[in-house]
């Protein structure tokens, strides 16, 4: 048997390539960052070829740290961010425009004159998303509506769109595909036939001609050149689903949270989509093969880590983010500063464009640690505002809480996360379970992995916190989190 499966993990900030062995541990890995473009504020891009060159670069440095050799490699699997997206030319494989990232928000007057005749849930029953700048149809249309000549070019199939999984299967195997749990993310496509809509496709304007084909989660879409020459492109996964695969979230009722660039809840709902009505998104969870389609529910925040890397970069208060713990560890509590990082407006569960950021309870007293404290806690009281509204859809009770992500090793912030929960959160193992999830999808399908049964197997818990904290302290700190979201709403006009 060939030894080890490849991810692809490309992220909003950086790419990285991770091999792993079949107890899911991590062999090699190398990483990238890419240039973070802001034409404008609320605007978001990033360079699909900066990316893509970097994709090979890492898969090179990844291969050479292990002295592996691309027959080492039983398949490859993609992870992505979601929503990001890609317009190019299919003959020169060029982009027409830099890639609009998710937290973009410039289509925010194409989401307001779609709401006016429906509102903003009118696209909610059949793809389980309200409207909302985050997803790709809309970045989509602002593209064939800006770009010159690009509407006419995308009718006549010579432009091809997708989400950065896409653009890298594209890159890999000259293949237009993506997966269900890609294709869920665009606002395009029909939660109960996994295919385009039609009818959405005719409101929002987008000719079908430049979609790519919908696959599952966990097939052998073809074979790659290049820089994995003869390796099987066989997983895609949507960053979010991979790590909710990843952990082995595998039965209705199991969640897991990821702390990333933003912050990801998702829950397991089994094979029907499960219709929110607190604010959440009903997704994919994942597909493999031609077994029934797997759903979730999901709560999505636009800023968490990226709150820490604004502290560093645009206040150059830390030298880098490691430093944050030991600068928020110098204070008690956060001296009742609370900082709502509504940069991009507010997800889940407000889904309010209008608001924006706001460090509210400022005194002479606060100080650089109480403003560091904020920064961590701020992703805490999100996770408490999507796990509230998950127990009101799903009618569960999450008794604990399984993390992963690049703030996880933030040992305060894990604390502090299941002192407001009120459960205890467990990191597991590997907490790169994104990358692992896509893996997992990917080994399946070439029989490296036999059955989920593994993935169960291979998951086990590094460390687990306990609440400590009091109910009234706890809930006294809730209810100034809340005043402080009510001060960051309707602030654009």
């Amino acid at each position: 048997m060939t030894h080890y499966v490849g991810a692809i993990d490309q992220g909003t900030t950086s790419t990285r390539f991770i091999v792993f062995d079949q107890a899911g541990r991590t062999i090699a890995v190398d990483q990238m960052e890419h240039a973070q473009i802001m034409p404008q504020p609320g605007w978001v891009e990033h360079d699909a070829l900066e990316i893509w060159a970097n994709t090979e670069k890492v898969i090179v440095g990844a291969l050479a740290k292990a002295e592996l050799a691309l027959t080492d490699l039983a398949a490859v699997g993609i992870t992505n961010q979601r929503e990001t997206t890609v317009l190019w030319d299919k003959a020169t494989g060029h982009p027409v425009h830099n890639a609009l990232v998710w937290m973009d928000t410039r289509t925010a007057d194409l989401v307001a004159r779609v709401a006016a005749d429906g509102g903003q849930d009118r696209l909610r029953a059949a793809t389980g998303l309200p409207l909302a700048t985050y997803f790709s149809g809309l970045k989509l249309r602002w593209l064939l509506d800006t770009v010159p000549g690009a509407r006419a070019r995308a009718e006549a199939g010579e432009l091809l769109f997708g989400n950065v999984d896409t653009w890298l299967a594209w890159q890999l195997t000259g293949l237009h595909v993506t997966d269900v749990t890609n294709a869920s993310r665009t606002q395009l496509m029909n939660l109960a036939t996994l295919d385009w809509d039609e009818e959405i496709l005719r409101l929002l304007e987008i000719p079908r001609a430049c979609l790519p084909e919908i696959r599952s989660s966990s097939e052998v879409y073809g074979k790659c050149t290049g820089v994995l020459e003869g390796v099987s492109l066989a997983g895609i996964l949507g960053d979010q689903q991979a790590a909710l695969f990843g952990q082995a979230c595998l039965a209705p009722g199991e969640a897991k949270n990821t702390y990333g660039t933003g912050c990801f809840m998702l829950m397991n709902t089994g094979e029907k989509p499960f219709p929110s009505e607190a604010g959440l998104l009903t997704t994919l969870g994942y597909k493999l093969g031609e077994a029934p389609a797997v759903y979730a529910l999901e709560g999505s925040i636009s800023i968490a880590g990226a709150l820490v890397q604004w502290l560093r970069d645009n206040l150059g208060l830390v030298a880098n983010a490691a430093e944050i713990e030991a600068l928020a560890a110098s204070v008690e509590d956060n001296g009742d500063v609370y900082f709502v990082p509504a940069f991009s407006g507010l997800y889940a569960p407000h889904w309010d464009d209008s608001a924006r950021g706001v460090i509210a309870g400022l005194t002479r007293f606060a100080g650089k640690g109480h403003l560091a404290r904020a920064v961590l806690e701020a992703t805490a009281f999100q996770t408490r505002e999507v796990l509230d509204a998950m127990t009101r859809d799903s009618g569960v009770a999450i008794t604990e809480l399984r993390t992963d992500g690049g703030m996880v090793v933030n040992e305060l912030l894990m604390q502090f996360q299941s002192d407001i929960l009120g459960v205890p959160v467990m990191r597991p193992k590997v907490i790169e379970t994104t990358a692992l999830g896509a893996a997992y999808a990917a080994g399946l399908a070439v029989g490296y992995w036999s059955s989920t049964a593994d993935i169960s197997a291979n998951w086990g818990v590094d460390k687990r916190w306990h609440p400590a904290m009091p109910e009234d302290r706890r809930a006294a700190l809730y209810a100034k989190w809340n005043k402080a979201v009510a001060r960051s709403r309707d602030w654009v006009d």
